[in-house]
């Protein structure tokens, strides 16, 4: 028997100051871990003015997490202290595993227009993988497949829908991660694992999520947490729909977080702050 997913939370995204002044809207974040197990927190960093985003993200360290980021419009500069350097195009992914630390940065730029937009998302490593090797992996709009069906288009980043998988595999947490865009009318219905926590966050439209006597009604810059089942049903609006969908594998471990490193105890905490300081954080070697 199909258990559909009824809505658990729902919050609109609030106003948040981030790198050196970065305005952007955080859909959840410190404070509710718990809630989005195994998740951390979730920016929308879209703007049409580049004096909201244009000092960007300045050399800054990570440990203990995995962040990957999103673009939609515009470009996002990256370098790290693994050597790796580039540029995040329209479309295009960037899923980077700090694991025993990283030092990177990242610095947005506008297109044409001067619009720039994406999403970063954090997600927890678990306590075994805390401080493994840190990894980069850069994937290109072209390498994400796009599964469609009447009123239905997706991209399909990591996990399957239909016959396409996406190009992000061997993450711990079994991750799903689409971005779906249904037409005005259109109701879709997607399977998903019992037991792992599933997100839902609208940045176009509005949809109206589960199928209880008095299903609950998202708009643009809400994010919706739903319960447990193995489906998940999605009506759009008059004007259509547009949205992140995300799950994973809960870790129920905890958590001791400042800052942009994440770790199980307070000890290690306070350890990754002391490595930072005498300059012993960044444990690779550069190619």
């Amino acid at each position: 028997m199909t258990t559909v997913r009824q809505v658990r939370f729902v919050s609109p995204g609030r106003p948040t100051p981030e790198g050196a002044g970065v305005e952007l809207h955080r859909a959840f974040g410190f404070g509710q871990e718990e809630l989005f197990d195994p998740f951390l927190m979730l920016d929308d960093f879209r703007s049409d003015h580049p004096s909201q985003y244009e000092a960007g993200f300045p050399w800054h360290p990570q440990r203990g997490i995995e962040t990957i980021t999103y673009m939609l419009e515009g470009e996002v500069d990256h370098g790290d202290s693994m050597g790796n350097s580039g540029t995040i195009g329209p479309g295009d992914v960037q899923w980077m595993t700090a694991g025993g630390g990283v030092i990177h940065q990242e610095m947005p730029r506008g297109d044409a227009r001067g619009r720039m937009g994406g999403f970063q998302l954090w997600a927890n490593l678990p306590a075994r993988q805390k401080m493994i090797e840190p990894r980069y992996r850069g994937i290109t709009a072209a390498e994400i497949p796009i599964e469609e069906a009447p009123g239905v288009r997706i991209r399909v980043i990591c996990g399957s829908v239909g016959t396409s998988t996406g190009p992000v595999s061997d993450v711990v947490i079994e991750p799903e991660y689409l971005d779906v865009m249904l037409q005005a009318g259109i109701t879709w219905t997607h399977p998903t694992r019992p037991g792992h926590t599933v997100f839902a966050y609208l940045f176009e439209g509005a949809a109206r999520l589960g199928e209880s006597n008095d299903p609950v009604v998202a708009g643009h810059g809400m994010v919706v947490l739903l319960g447990d089942g193995d489906q998940l049903s999605v009506a759009a609006g008059e004007s259509g729909a547009r949205f992140l969908l995300v799950s994973g594998r809960p870790l129920h471990e905890p958590i001791a977080w400042r800052g942009p490193i994440v770790m199980n105890t307070r000890g290690q905490l306070d350890t990754a702050w002391r490595e930072l300081e005498a300059g012993t954080f960044v444990r690779h070697k550069a190619k």
